[in-house]
């Protein structure tokens, strides 16, 4: 059997979980075979973003973050306590881009694992990166 595969969220991809069907499908679909990760401080990025995002859709905004509860059980939130030791090389990788986006280095460059996002602030970073329209080929590989 293989070891459980595992990617680390950046906020883009709560929020595509939370407005979409693809993500949250992906993240249904193969949660027993993959654990997903995310820092604290995507998921509070991710609660700041959704009311307005909802306001524009005219969707209730707390229908919607009930949505990003549901995801919260099958994404593992990562507490800055665990991850801010690699702060350091996080940052030089993420720079001169968005120094903003260093805790989801951290976590990737922590658990040895790819990043999931659509932020092209990660590419050339170092770490592994999958987009949603080929992250089912990485977590296939899984099955």
């Amino acid at each position: 059997m293989n070891p459980r595969k595992g990617l680390v969220l950046d906020a883009n991809i709560l929020v595509r979980a939370v407005f979409g069907q693809r993500v949250r499908q992906l993240l249904e679909t193969y949660e027993d075979v993959a654990v997903f990760y995310s820092p604290d401080v995507c998921f509070q990025e991710a609660q700041e973003y959704i009311p307005d995002v909802a306001k524009r859709r005219r969707v209730d905004s707390a229908v919607v973050l009930s949505v990003l509860a549901e995801v919260s059980r099958i994404v593992v939130l990562v507490d800055k306590s665990l991850y801010e030791g690699h702060e350091k090389p996080a940052r030089e990788r993420i720079l001169p881009r968005d120094p903003d986006d260093w805790p989801v280095v951290a976590v990737a460059l922590m658990l040895g694992i790819p990043v999931w996002t659509e932020d092209q602030d990660f590419f050339g970073s170092g770490v592994p990166t999958w987009t949603t329209d080929r992250v089912d080929l990485y977590l296939r590989e899984s099955t």
